[in-house]
């Protein structure tokens, strides 16, 4: 098997040793859990925003898949918006546990890194030979993962479907307010 679709199939269950890791080393302050909890935030609502344009299709587990080229809303500005959220809630959740700083956070971003990395290739890939010269273009003027301000020009007239978006970000809203919580608890209670 592909490491790659080894690392798509399991992407919602590989972090979990570093986010254990985090937990039980946790020693946050006051600033460091309100900076975190904000950058965790932002990239929960960039995850929400995304959601909102390509539906729940992004919580597949199986094969690398899509029916459409999504071009709108957050995907005018980052080819991988959901992925971006991820990142920010990683990276902000390292800074409000404050756990081994700063090496927590510089591991969390190299196992990001070639986690995603692997995966952004694999659906590139699928994407590339799904939707051809239409992906090519969208590829070549928009960012993988830093957004840029001007949008995509060809991108479609797509509306938002929040209420959807909140029912499939369900289980992403659960685990933000619990690891939340067990933070808190691990440092007022446990401190």
């Amino acid at each position: 098997m592909d490491i790659r679709q080894f690392l798509f199939r399991h992407r919602s269950y590989t972090p979990v040793p570093l986010l254990i890791a985090i937990l039980v080393l946790a020693n946050p302050t006051w600033i460091s859990f309100a900076v975190g909890i904000a950058i965790a935030l932002t990239g929960e609502l960039l995850r929400l925003w995304g959601v909102s344009y390509a539906g729940s299709a992004t919580r597949t587990t199986g094969e690398v898949g899509g029916d459409e080229l999504i071009t709108s809303g957050p995907f005018a500005h980052v080819r991988n918006p959901l992925y971006l959220g991820n990142f920010l809630l990683t990276c902000g959740f390292c800074i409000a546990a404050w756990a081994w700083m700063p090496w927590m956070l510089l591991l969390a971003i190299g196992l990001f890194a070639f986690q995603y990395g692997l995966i952004i290739s694999l659906e590139e890939d699928f994407l590339q030979e799904k939707f051809g010269e239409a992906y090519q273009k969208y590829y070549q003027q928009v960012p993988r993962l830093i957004p840029r301000c001007r949008s995509y020009p060809f991108h479609q007239n797509r509306k938002p479907d929040l209420k959807k978006a909140l029912r499939s970000e369900r289980s992403t809203f659960i685990s933000f307010g619990l690891v939340t919580l067990v933070i808190l608890l691990r440092w007022q209670v446990l401190g």
